[in-house]
């Protein structure tokens, strides 16, 4: 089973429940017969905790010039005292809905059950003697589809909020209504100390049998078939109206213009809608290592005891690309993804811009996932104008910077301390546009969305980069590596190498697309950015200053933006470069063992062609017990702490090290890892406007590549370099 996963028992834990999302609502189903549970989460469920003075920026602009000065003078503990003296301050936690729960009277048949998740449609289903419950979350109706057939001689049905961490003021009222065949049940809520809340709304079906209201919900007598459809909405003050109309939009799915039809036509109709979207999305990219078939049968949880399994990394790869997408629509992945079955989710199931949203999304071109890119797009864009704020309340600036953490409203830079001084971090807003920068060089062409966001981060470097040492050379002060400090300095300090990167990435874009004479002004100004500095060790230092030396033992690798994701530094046109970076890769400790620092390790190494570091990057993860038996993932070793960082960058480290590509460069086969001797990767997206399928085996290559456009690249491969010239429609066979 290469495109889903099963077990053999319902979940126990809300981490193990199966997932399914059109990346607006989730669903956690722990598939127990006897009590079918389905967690209900959306995007924007996010809990009040401040006031509206503790989420605007820090208005810091007027102390910046004696900050720099205090800086360029020496002084290296400046930048701890650049603060308006505000407490720590999270964004707004992610949190669940609720959960429906359709539960059976005592009745036992003895039969065993299987609970499953196909990939390929984004059904969750659960199968226990005559009983199936099938649960999916429609990209084309926003609406979350459960179907059960034979659920019981008697079952009641409810919507619950007692999910674990619920705040015990969370005021709840709900509402029932039956008719018929149908009952509509109703969930309101309201965060404490606030007018915010949000509603839920379940339109039940029933095919037959009595249905009566109980003190929570309804109780069905003789049903063969049930359906539920869900919604749930996040709204403000009266949530009285807040779903109004929301039961008849529900009604308008199941209606035929005639009698209710059979609810298993409803439900195939509402799956083949949901399927013609997600289907194709999910099947674009495919690999296939030739993993033994036994082990392919196997469950999840006994292919997770099997880490050198070929199974286990073709499961993994589909099910990253699965949960990929299925939280991606309205906003992109947060840390969990789009689900949690807990109120306190860890660093609030925030987006963290820094490396983890980064290196979740990593894939969304190669892996041909423009619904992620289009995600990434949209969160940036709602987001402006509280950028435009960080901007000119910290720096005094026009254009725009983004903040570190963000719970997908405010955008607003509040989240900091001396110890995470993350307000002085200006990379953020770079980094979140090279896979939509990426998406343009694929399909050929540019974006006037990105081109608008692009002006305005060039507007902010202008008024920013204002400060030059003896050399004439700018000096970007203050300057942040996030979450790092030097020996020698403090976390506010200057020219850290990421900084200077993604400035001259973003000036450059800028240019690309600006008319004379700003072209020229915007490229005069990226001449004058410091260059690298490689240190006493032949690594390439994490800061470009002078005095300033490296912290190793970190789990980010912020000074390696260079190498990845942006091309910059690579062994082909910058070789020097490129071998100091391995050095400061060598040298780069893991620290606390955190996922994404080992994933973030191995797609570095994939540039670099170091395929030993690619390896031992991915045994550490798959040796280390990061993945639940949802084959979602955890932060740390053992299960700890549940985050999508794992899961959705795994399938972008395997791409990375089996095909690259650049505007005029394709590699093949750059850094393949010990444990994928053999394969076959297809659908592969180029940034120069092809699809290639790769197959490879030891010592040999089979590649197809599939131009949209005409294009002349350069072919790396194992056996050296040569030039690749493609005609759009006129596929190309190359092989060792």
């Amino acid at each position: 089973m290469t495109h889903g996963t099963w077990e053999p028992a319902p979940a126990a834990r809300w981490e193990d429940a199966f997932l399914t999302g059109n990346g607006r609502h989730g669903a956690l189903v722990f598939g127990d017969p006897e009590d079918d549970r389905v967690i209900v989460t959306h995007h924007t469920l996010v809990r009040p905790n401040n006031t509206a003075a503790d989420t605007a920026p820090p208005r810091l602009a007027d102390a910046l010039p004696a900050l720099q000065d205090a800086l360029l003078a020496g002084d290296t503990t400046a930048a701890e005292r650049f603060t308006d003296g505000r407490p720590l301050r999270w964004v707004r936690p992610f949190h669940p809905a609720f959960q429906t729960r359709v539960r059976r009277a005592p009745f036992s048949t003895g039969a065993a059950t299987r609970r499953s998740v196909d990939f390929t449609t984004g059904v969750v289903a659960g199968v226990s003697g005559e009983r199936r419950s099938e649960v999916f979350v429609s990209r084309a109706d926003d609406v979350l589809v459960q179907y059960v057939s034979q659920p019981g001689p008697v079952v009641e049905v409810d919507l619950d909020h007692r999910l674990p961490g619920v705040p015990a003021e969370l005021a709840t009222g709900r509402g029932l209504a039956t008719a018929g065949r149908e009952a509509v049940l109703t969930l309101r809520a309201r965060y404490p100390d606030s007018p915010l809340g949000y509603t839920g709304l379940t339109l039940l079906l029933s095919d037959t049998g009595r249905t009566t209201i109980t003190a929570s919900g309804v109780r069905i007598e003789g049903a063969r078939q049930l359906l539920l459809l869900t919604r749930v909405r996040r709204h403000e003050a009266d949530t009285c109206t807040a779903m109004d109309g929301e039961t008849e939009g529900l009604r308008a799915l199941v209606d035929s213009g005639g009698p209710l039809p059979d609810l298993a036509v409803v439900h195939a109709r509402l799956l083949a809608r949901h399927t013609a979207l997600h289907g194709p999305a999910y099947g674009r990219v495919a690999l296939d290592l030739g993993a033994d078939a036994t082990e392919r049968a196997l469950p999840g949880s006994a292919l997770l005891g099997r880490p050198d399994s070929a199974a286990l990394l073709e499961r993994l790869f589909a099910a990253g690309r699965y949960h990929l997408l299925s939280s991606s629509g309205l906003l992109p992945p947060r840390l969990t993804g789009l689900w949690t079955g807990d109120w306190n989710t860890a660093w609030s199931g925030a987006f963290t811009t820094n490396a983890n949203l980064n290196l979740q999304t990593a894939s969304a071109v190669a892996a041909d996932l423009p619904e992620v890119t289009e995600a990434q797009i949209r969160l940036i864009r709602r987001q402006l104008a509280d950028w435009r704020d960080n901007a000119r309340e910290i720096f005094g600036a026009r254009g725009i910077v983004a903040p570190t953490h963000t719970d997908g409203v405010s955008g607003h830079t509040y989240h900091f301390s001396r110890e995470y001084p993350l307000h002085l971090w200006t990379a953020g807003a770079d980094w979140l546009l090279v896979p939509p920068l990426a998406h343009e060089e694929a399909s050929g062409r540019r974006d006037p969305r990105v081109t608008g966001i692009l002006r305005e981060l060039a507007a902010f470097y202008e008024d920013f980069l204002t400060r030059t040492g003896p050399d004439g050379r700018i000096v970007i002060v203050p300057s942040y590596s996030p979450e790092n400090r030097p020996q020698g300095g403090s976390w506010g300090a200057v020219d850290a190498t990421m900084d200077i990167a993604a400035a001259r990435h973003a000036l450059r874009a800028a240019a690309d697309r600006a008319p004379d004479p700003d072209a020229t002004r915007l490229r005069a100004l990226t001449d004058r950015l410091p260059p690298y500095r490689v240190n006493g060790d032949g690594a390439l230092a994490e800061w470009a200053r002078p005095g300033l030396g490296d912290r190793y033992d970190h789990r980010h690798l912020s000074h390696l933006y260079p190498v990845w994701p942006l091309d910059e530094i690579n062994p082909y046109d910058t070789p020097d470069l490129a071998r100091a970076a391995r050095r400061a890769l060598e040298l780069r400790g893991s620290e606390n063992d955190s996922a994404h620092g080992h994933l973030h390790h191995g797609l570095v190494a994939a540039r670099l062609g170091d395929a030993a570091r690619t390896e031992g990057a991915l045994a550490r993860v798959l040796t280390g017990d990061y993945f639940h038996d949802s084959l979602m993932s955890a932060h740390y070793p053992a299960r700890d702490v549940y985050n999508a960082d794992a899961a959705h960058t795994l399938p972008a480290l395997l791409i990375e090290a089996l095909v690259q590509s650049t505007p005029d460069r394709l590699v093949l086969l750059p850094a393949p890892p010990a444990r994928c001797p053999r394969g076959r990767l297809t659908g592969v997206r180029t940034r120069f406007g092809a699809r290639v399928d790769l197959d490879w085996s030891p010592g040999e290559y089979h590649a197809v590549v599939r131009p949209d456009r005409d294009a002349n690249v350069e072919l790396r491969n194992p056996a050296g370099a040569t030039r690749l010239v493609l005609r759009a429609g006129e596929a190309r066979v190359v092989s060792s």
